[in-house]
């Protein structure tokens, strides 16, 4: 398995439209082998006094912080999707503008990494 994480701040105005974009994205991702998606929406998120989520992403005042990942079967799969993900016309029709423009949160700011887990517990 291969995991791509995401941490980012949306305004706390705009769950809806991030949950449909969140929810649309999944849609197109799953063709090109993604096994699953959460996204998480801030429940109790402390302030650190080194580092924290919310310093991590410059969020600013009213927004909220977004921890969601997406699971894959390997990391050949992942990287295989990404230049496919970017040319599928669905894309640019669900997601308007390249620069992100059109999103309910400033993707400057997203925090995006893979990982290749070393424990992986379910009950």
């Amino acid at each position: 398995m291969y995991v791509q994480g995401f941490v980012l701040a949306v305004p706390e105005g705009k769950k809806d439209a991030y949950r449909d974009i969140a929810e649309r994205f999944w849609e197109i991702m799953k063709d090109y082998g993604a096994l699953s998606q959460v996204e998480c929406w801030e429940a109790d998120v402390k302030d650190g006094t080194t580092t924290d989520f919310r310093m991590a992403v410059k969020a600013e005042a009213g927004e909220k912080i977004v921890f969601s990942w997406v699971t894959w079967p390997d990391r050949a799969t992942a990287d295989a999707s990404h230049d496919k993900l970017m040319a599928d016309p669905r894309m640019a029709e669900q997601f308007g503008a390249p620069d992100g423009s059109d999103m309910p949160f400033d993707g400057k700011r997203m925090i995006v990494g893979g990982f290749e887990p070393i424990v992986n517990k379910q009950a």
